[in-house]
């Protein structure tokens, strides 16, 4: 089986992953529901981090829990949690942000009731020196937590070979979308999100491994792509690879991301630093930034123009899960600037599951628009 087709397999089979780590290591699994949760010192715990993920199904058991109108994201991990998909949990942990998120890992905590749950405060100003100086203290607290838990001592011989294994992998995830500059990528869209979603779940040894491989194929892979729009996915949370597929049959090719199941996951390394603390704590801080944590969009909107240059987009496709407050804010200001510079944008606001014969319609219009010059 090569690496494309282990990557869709634990996707499809994630829970099975899980449970078969769990039975061959001995150890446990810590779920997480925001990539702004430092996985590096869970695993230097000898633990695996696993992402928390909907389903794309319609589900109803959440009402008594959370409200309504919280995000489709936010109602849907904690579905999954409430009908026992996620029971091989040992603990959650969660990094400060929305308050949508925020209640999950509430609700979570109170009624799934998980042998470990740890909250940590994540500064929501990341550019400021107060951030600098506080996120350190606060992965200390989380270490401190795990350690008293598991009984097991982190050292910072375990952080530093963690940080390494995390480096590792987001220099090979940058190496492979980097071959997506080319006329015609080697990869799709879609291949592309799933390389990226499969680490969020899989052990990251073999997760690099895998990498490893198939940036040594991708030269001598042939994917046809015929004169294709060259497009950027930004947004809210967005995992389906149906869309990205969908997408492609219509003749766009998403050749780059904003998105936290994307490039802000892997984008920036942990510099070397004699404290594994400060390093982690200095690699989130310095991350591309959601607009949660970037609220004037000054460090959003720079590096976004960056990738736009480098991979050539001619538009951006921004995706917006209903109700996710600081996505809707973004939105004007990202239309706005890229107005300015003569880069289109389609947004596409949608729920839990995917309104494909809608998104087909409007995809495959504005496709149309643009291959004929018109914004």
């Amino acid at each position: 089986m090569g690496p494309l087709s282990r990557f869709t397999e634990v996707i499809n089979d994630r829970h099975d992953y899980a449970r078969q780590w769990k039975e061959r290591t001995g150890g446990k699994v810590i779920g997480y529901l925001c990539t702004y949760v430092p996985e590096e010192l869970i695993y230097a715990a000898g633990m695996l981090p696993v992402r928390i993920m909907p389903s794309h199904q319609p589900q109803d058991v959440t009402e008594p829990h959370i409200f309504s109108m919280f995000c489709p994201y936010s109602r849907g991990c904690l579905a999954e949690g409430l009908t026992g998909n996620y029971d091989y949990l040992d603990g959650i942990v969660h990094a400060h942000g929305c308050y949508h998120i925020r209640q999950t890992f509430d609700s979570w905590t109170r009624h799934i009731k998980p042998s470990f749950s740890h909250y940590y405060f994540m500064p929501t100003r990341v550019t400021e020196d107060s951030a600098s100086s506080h996120l350190p203290r606060e992965l200390a607290g989380m270490r401190s937590a795990l350690e008293e838990w598991s009984g097991k001592k982190i050292t910072d011989a375990d952080l530093k070979r963690s940080v390494k294994v995390y480096n590792t992998n987001r220099k090979l995830l940058l190496q492979i979308y980097e071959t997506r500059q080319a006329e015609s990528p080697p990869l799709s869209g879609a291949e592309s999100m799933e390389a990226v979603l499969a680490g969020m779940l899989m052990d990251k040894i073999e997760h690099n491994s895998l990498l490893e491989e198939l940036a040594k194929s991708l030269p001598e892979r042939n994917r046809v792509v015929n004169d294709p729009v060259r497009l950027m996915l930004v947004g809210s949370e967005m995992d389906d690879a149906d869309f990205l597929r969908l997408v492609d049959s219509l003749g766009g090719e998403t050749v780059i991301d904003d998105n936290c199941v994307g490039t802000r996951y892997f984008w920036t390394l942990a510099p070397n630093h004699s404290d594994p603390l400060e390093s982690i704590s200095r690699r989130y801080l310095d991350r591309p930034p959601c607009p949660l944590y970037d609220m004037k969009g000054h460090l959003r909107l720079d590096h976004i123009k960056e990738l736009v240059k480098k991979w050539r987009v001619q538009s951006l496709i921004i995706t917006l899960m209903k109700f996710c407050d600081p996505h809707e804010y973004d939105v004007p200001e990202l239309e706005k600037a890229f107005k300015e510079i003569g880069i289109p944008t389609l947004v596409l606001e949608s729920d839990l599951v995917l309104p494909e014969g809608q998104f087909r319609t409007r995809v495959e219009a504005h496709l149309e628009m643009l291959k004929m010059g018109v914004d």
